[in-house]
């Protein structure tokens, strides 16, 4: 569970605020999407609940500090670096502290990269790329991964892969929370979806996936859950 109290945020410190009085529980073993235009403060949201920022006000409490996190694929690696698959989890291992090289191979044989662990980085495809960087933070055995825009600038073939290998793991008991671009594939595969609106990262009432059908549009709900249909 992470239980959001009264956060706000800005970069300058000063109003406007991206994020203004966030008050929420984001449950645990689910598989949550966060949604909203560009601009909306999504990314700004999952780096606060990673600790990456400090808000200005209020709190986030999690139940575990073993979260996994996975950015989007230009903001986390060069592809033009000439590195392994292998090296790449290897130099996360001893970062991590972990001395178990065998979790290396474990880990690809769970993504189903096995054939791919001494191939250069920039030789892989962006959804066997995406495979990767779920696996490097599937390394330290989190009980959350949270992703920044999974799926982007991959083909169909590649983001259907990537959405079942979320769901296996959250099939294995991992919570996902995952910063999603594309709204009806959002509400199509997540248990819940939280939206960022306004513009500035406020979350309103909860409501429940039926009243998107009935309304047609989602500007004025926040978190929905499939369970209360």
């Amino acid at each position: 569970m992470i239980k959001i109290k009264d956060l706000t945020f800005s970069y300058t410190g000063e109003k406007p605020y991206l994020i203004e009085s966030i008050n929420m529980n984001i449950p645990e073993g689910k598989f949550i999407s966060i949604i909203g235009e560009n601009g909306s403060a999504k990314s700004t949201f999952v780096k606060l609940i990673l600790g990456l920022l400090k808000p200005l006000k209020g709190e986030i409490t999690l139940n575990s500090q073993n979260i996994g996190y996975v950015p989007q694929q230009m903001e986390s690696f060069n592809k033009q670096f000439p590195i392994t698959v292998y090296e790449v989890y290897k130099i996360h291992l001893k970062a991590l502290g972990i001395k178990n090289k065998n979790l290396i191979d474990e880990i690809l044989e769970d993504i189903s990269m096995t054939e791919y662990k001494h191939s250069l980085i920039g030789s892989l495809s962006g959804g066997q790329t995406q495979r990767v960087f779920i696996g490097r933070a599937l390394l330290g055995k989190p009980e959350m991964i949270i992703l920044d825009e999974p799926s982007t600038g991959m083909d169909s073939r590649s983001q259907n892969e990537i959405r079942a290998l979320l769901k296996e793991l959250k099939n294995k008991g991992v919570s996902i929370l995952t910063v999603e671009h594309n709204i009806a594939e959002a509400i199509h595969n997540s248990d819940y979806v939280i939206r960022m609106r306004d513009g500035n990262g406020n979350i309103c009432d909860i409501a429940t996936f039926k009243d998107i059908i009935e309304h047609d549009e989602v500007d004025n709900m926040l978190v929905y859950s499939k369970e209360e249909i």
